[in-house]
Parts: structure tokens; sequence; C-alpha cells
């Protein structure tokens, strides 16, 4: 029975966990909010042509499907996930300060590409951290999640502030300077019990991979995901060239990540089946593409736009919770790693595949969006019975 001395410990452990970990996403997630809108701008500034733009951007999602599954299953070999999360930020940061260094097109590709080798990473160990700490201490993912979310709007909403009052040559120091608080914030991340196995180590992939409950969930969660590819990429043309001006089209994008912050804040709440909330997103996904490419008045657009909390928050929520139930502990950065591998080569192909697709047919990009989504929601319904009757459990070993 535990002692009156060890519960304050206890709570006090958690506390220090969760508070940890929300500072880390919240600067994780700031590198991203400048980096995602605002790299380009600083390539384009430095005189990259268009052309080495494009090859330079794709480095990310290049290696999200390489190198990637790699990193995360060799940390969670050695059982150093906090360790790789630390690693992985000092190295992101002389990454980008070495980028911004340079000013030559092919040095800046190799650079780039052995810092997104080690950036890429970052994202699915933190989440394969997050989620042992959800089950040791018994937290929910949502409202630890949400910080993320709250501080990639803050660092995009601040770059665009400082876009007006910097030379563009000098955002890349706005990057490094987050990715400096990352390294930071790192310090402050708590250690895990250690989950190591008697198993041998070199089947627990396979196994996994042999799962197709584990099929089921990450195949389903990228193709609704997948779907806001052409959001991403289009949404802010598109509308421009139907007269929204760009303080409104940033009004658009912020409304939509308010609505996912929500979500995550309330998911404690759920009670709904971690495989029904991600086919609430696909549904929600195929909703808001169909309206999206009709053209709605702007009123109409901005109740849509709400919709990336169910499109995009719910179908999170729902992933996670369901690689908790199937992915045991002991390899769960490998699971994130597949996971975020499955994304990577999806978002690649369908980001390629979606500007032929928009040259040709313009808005009715969204249907194929809505399609591909639709094809999410379908798998992860049709795989649902699999998902409630057989867990995978801890001591199975994958």
């Amino acid at each position: 029975m535990q002692s009156e001395s060890q519960i304050p410990i206890a709570a006090s452990r958690k506390r220090r966990f969760a508070v940890g970990l929300a500072l880390f996403y919240s600067a994780v997630f700031a590198v991203s909010g400048t980096h995602l809108p605002f790299f380009p701008v600083w390539l384009k500034a430095i005189g990259i042509d268009a052309a080495w733009i494009g090859l330079i951007n794709a480095l990310p999602a290049i290696t999200r499907f390489t190198t990637l599954p790699q990193v995360t299953a060799f940390a969670e070999k050695r059982h150093a996930i906090r360790a790789a999360m630390m690693v992985s930020v000092l190295a992101t940061a002389i990454g980008f300060t070495a980028v911004g260094l340079q000013q030559q097109p092919l040095a800046l590709f190799l650079i780039y590409a052995l810092t997104c080798m080690m950036w890429t990473p970052t994202m699915p160990l933190t989440d394969a951290y997050a989620l042992r700490g959800v089950a040791r201490y018994g937290l929910d993912y949502g409202p630890l999640r949400l910080w993320g979310s709250a501080a990639f709007a803050a660092g995009s909403l601040a770059c665009g502030y400082l876009v007006d009052s910097i030379a563009a040559r000098d955002l890349i120091w706005v990057i490094v300077a987050w990715a400096v608080v990352a390294v930071a914030a790192s310090l402050l991340l708590q250690p895990l019990d250690d989950l190591r196995r008697k198993t041998t180590e070199r089947h627990a992939g396979k196994a996994l991979l042999r799962d197709a409950g584990f099929w089921a969930v990450i195949v389903s969660a990228a193709l609704i995901q997948g779907s806001h590819v052409a959001y991403y990429t289009f949404s802010a043309i598109n509308w421009q060239l139907h007269g929204i001006s760009g303080l409104t089209i940033a009004t658009l994008w912020t409304l939509g990540v308010i609505a996912e912050i929500i979500v995550f804040a309330l998911s404690p709440r759920f009670s709904l089946h971690p495989s029904t909330m991600i086919a609430i997103g696909g549904l929600s996904a195929v909703v808001r593409w169909i309206l999206t490419a009709s053209e709605p008045p702007l009123a109409l657009l901005a109740i849509v736009q709400l919709g990336h909390g169910l499109s995009f928050g719910m179908t999170i929520v729902g992933t996670m919770n369901l690689l908790v139930q199937r992915v045991p502990q002991h390899q769960i950065a490998r699971g994130q790693g597949y996971y975020a591998a499955c994304n990577g080569l999806l978002g690649a192909t369908t980001s390629i595949a979606s500007g032929a697709i928009y040259a040709r047919i313009g808005d009715g990009l969204y249907y194929v969006m809505a399609a591909m989504a639709a094809g999410g929601a379908v798998l992860i319904w049709s795989a649902r019975h699999r998902l409630m009757a057989q867990p995978q459990s801890e001591a199975s070993g994958g």
C-alpha cells in the first residue's frame, strides 16, 4: 500500500513531466510555425531560384519516409528516446545555424538535408515520449498536445509581424532562436521508466508490421491527414485569387488552429472509441473539402475552417489513443516512426500530384482530397471490430 509520503512525490513527478513536455511541445512547434511559412521566403531573399527552392523544401518530406524510421527505431532499441529528443533539437539548432551561414544552393541543399535527418524525427520521438508518459502517469494526450498547436500559431503570427520589421534575409535567425529555445526546453524533460525487454529486439519491428490492426490505424490516419495537403499548399493562393485579403486569410487559418486547440482541450471528456474518432475526422474532412470546393461565401468559409478541429484534431486524438492501445510501450517509438513514414510518403506523393491536379481543375482538387479522406474513414470503420476486440497488450511484446 502506498504511504502518504509517496503520494505527493508521484503527483510532483506527474506535474513535472506534464510541464516539461508542454514546454517542449511549445518550443518544437514554434520552430515549425516559423519555418513552414517563412523558410521559403528566406531562401528567395538570399537569391535562391525557384527550382532550387522546390528541391530544398522537398527534403523534410523525403526524410520522413527514408531516414526517420531508422532514427526512431535506433533510439528505441537503445532505450534512449528522451536522449534522442535532446540530441535531435541540439542538432537542429546547429544545422539551421549552418544553413543560415550559406548562400550557395548546393551547399544549402546538403546541409539542410543533414539538418532534416535530425529534425524530422523530433516530433515522432516526442509523441512516443508523450504516449509513454500518458500510460505511465494516467494523463490525457490532448491537453498536452494543445500547447504545440498554440505555439505553432503564436510562432507564425510573431514571425509574420517580424517580416514587416526585419530584413527577409534575417528570418533564418528567428528559426534558429526558436530552435535554441527548444534545446533549453529539452533540459526540462523528465526521465521515464526504463522499458527494457528480454524479448529479441530484431523481431519487434517485424511483429508490429504484421499487425493488420496497426496498419489500418496508420494508413487510415495518413489518408485523412494527407487530404489536408491541398489546403496547406493552395488555400492561400486560391483565396487570394478570389479576392480575400492577406489578413483575412491569416484569420481563417487561425480559426482552424483555435478549433484544433479546443478539440485537444476537450478530448479527455470524449467517450467514443478512438476508431470512431478517426472515422468522424475522416467524414468531417469529406464535408469540409466538398464545401471548400464549392467556393462558399466568406461567412460559411469561416465556419468550414472551424471543421479543422474535427478533420485534423479529432483524427490526431483518435490515432494517438489507438496507438497507446495497440502498440506496446517498449515499441511506441518504432510505431511512431512507421506512422510518420507512412504520413511522409503519402504526403509527399499527394503534394506532387496535387500540383498537377490543381493546374488542371483548380478548386476541383478538393473533391480529390475529399475522396482521399473518405477512403481513410472507410478503412478505419471497416477495421473497428478488430481494433475493439483485439487490443495489443503490453505483455504481448508486439
